[in-house]
């Protein structure tokens, strides 16, 4: 369990002319990066308690999705269509 936030530009590090890029010009990208940031900051929040804890199977659910997310973000970010 990691507090700390996992920011697209420290996932991504070489990727950051792309990322800006991508924020700019493509709206399902920020939609996609938008929400994914949203969830890492509800996922953080509740970890460390700075926000009212989740029970787990709520928590999972929302790790799953910041995943999947984040597996679309990863293919856009490397060129490929979802």
């Amino acid at each position: 369990m990691s507090h700390l936030p996992q920011d697209l530009h420290d996932i991504f590090p070489a990727a950051a002319e792309r990322l800006r890029e991508l924020k700019e010009t493509d709206r399902h990208f920020r939609a996609l990066a938008d929400r994914y940031a949203a969830l890492d900051d509800q996922i953080r929040r509740s970890e460390t308690g700075a926000a009212p804890a989740m029970d787990d199977s709520h928590a999972e659910e929302l790790k799953k999705e910041r995943l999947a997310l984040l597996d679309q973000i990863a293919a856009l970010v490397e060129g490929e269509k979802t």
